[in-house]
């Protein structure tokens, strides 16, 4: 596993969020609350819009890296053609749920004493245009993350977080109209897709063979079967990890969904260092795996490791300065409880941490189904750990039950992986 691939993940999960940082102070100022709030709901349609590739994206690189250096490398093409018309049909049906949205004047649930009706009903309109674009980005997203293209990506997912956030703020300096923040999005969507197939091409071009890919429906059984139970995890696991704030607001206050907030959001920004070492991992392993098993469980055991020690050092580091780091962000008046769920949570982002490592190394072996199954049982338990134990100890409360949540995922997980005899001991590997 090459440091600058880490590097490139590191600068391209990290850099859009210092560009928000900087500019949505300024952007919030400039356009008002109610604009603001209706970028923010984009934001996050665009984000949720991932989930209409069906879990294509994640389906393609998992194929592609298997095939890529084997007998079947001429099926790549095929594959890629299989996998782009499965998103766009899917994308195009999310754009023309969007447009019923629109027509239908469904929108207008959403109160709003500012913003004219037409200029909400156009912005929804562009939005749309959106959604097949993200969903087939996702498909050649996946390609060049197959093939290990990781600088190519992190540049085009920091143009991404540049436009998302950096041009909305310069379009405010010469008008509010909200349609205009949305064609920004659109059209930076329009640019990732052309520059994603763009860079996917280039690493496929060998295998291309004077013909084009064409539309295979074994390849289509696959890509499905794959992509539809990692699509579960997609749908459960944001589920759970939005659930905790949503019954602190209604089993305490809403209030005080600013004091578990404020601490979660700092312990769990630490996960973006693992989120860019599993982002490698997955492909290469799964090359690895139909090369050399015993050299893939070598490069996952020392990765593991060393994640291991990274996580348990700097959880322990951000657990004992937690008092100290929440009264520079938020000023003296920091609550105890604040402090003392920020330190609980380090233990769940620890455990998080080696769950993500067991989660992408399961994925390369092509365990989805036994992945989206496991997050179907940890669902009802975790409410059920929410509802209890937020009512027994209030934030407190909350804390230890999203640390039992991520402790019974990476305990679940390491299960899982000793069914494919994970620990066997491999010959040394030198990374």
């Amino acid at each position: 596993m090459r440091t600058r691939d880490i590097f490139w993940n590191l600068i391209g999960l990290g850099l859009p969020l210092i560009i928000a940082a900087l500019s949505v102070p300024g952007l919030l100022a400039a356009i008002g609350t109610e604009r603001f709030g209706f970028l923010a709901l984009a934001w996050g349609l665009i984000g949720y819009a991932s989930m209409l590739d069906l879990g294509i994206g994640r389906a393609t690189t998992q194929r592609v890296s298997e095939l890529r250096n084997g007998d079947h490398c001429h099926e790549i093409p095929d594959l890629i053609a299989t996998a782009t018309r499965i998103t766009l049909v899917a994308g195009i049906v999310g754009m023309v749920f969007i447009f019923t949205f629109a027509f239908s004047g469904a929108y207008k649930i959403i109160r709003t004493d500012s913003v004219p009706s037409s200029e909400i009903e156009l912005s929804v309109l562009l939005l749309a245009f959106a959604l097949p674009m993200q969903a087939i980005s996702a498909t050649y997203r996946g390609v060049n993350e197959a093939f290990l293209n990781f600088k190519g990506i992190n540049i085009i997912r920091i143009f991404l977080g540049v436009a998302n956030f950096g041009a909305p703020y310069l379009v405010s300096f010469f008008t509010k109209e909200l349609y205009w923040f949305i064609a920004t999005l659109v059209f930076s969507r329009f640019s990732a897709l052309f520059c994603y197939k763009y860079l996917a091409y280039r690493c496929i071009k060998e295998f291309m063979y004077l013909k084009r890919g064409k539309f295979v429906s074994n390849h289509a059984s696959e890509l499905l079967k794959f992509g539809g139970w990692f699509s579960v995890t997609s749908i459960v696991g944001p589920v759970m990890v939005q659930a905790d704030r949503f019954f602190v607001g209604g089993l305490v206050s809403a209030a005080a969904v600013t004091l578990y907030v404020i601490p979660y959001e700092l312990t769990t920004q630490t996960l973006i260092a693992v989120g860019a070492i599993t982002t490698i991992m997955f492909p290469l392993i799964t090359n690895m795996l139909h090369s050399s098993p015993q050299q893939a469980r070598g490069v996952f055991r020392l990765w593991l490791f060393r994640v291991g020690i990274l996580m348990s050092l700097s959880m322990a580091a951000l657990a004992y300065a937690m008092p100290v780091l929440l009264k520079l962000w938020i000023g003296e008046g920091v609550a105890l409880e604040s402090i003392q769920v920020g330190q609980i949570l380090c233990l769940g982002v620890f455990f998080n941490a080696m769950g993500a490592m067991y989660f992408s190394y399961l994925h390369a072996h092509g365990k989805v189904r036994a992945t989206a199954i496991l997050h179907l049982i940890e669902l009802p338990i975790y409410i059920f750990l929410l509802i209890f134990l937020i009512k027994s100890y209030g934030l407190v409360g909350c804390a230890i039950a999203w640390v039992c949540r991520t402790g019974i995922d990476a305990v679940g997980l390491w299960f899982l992986s000793e069914k494919i005899k994970l620990f066997k001991r491999p010959p040394d590997v030198v990374v």
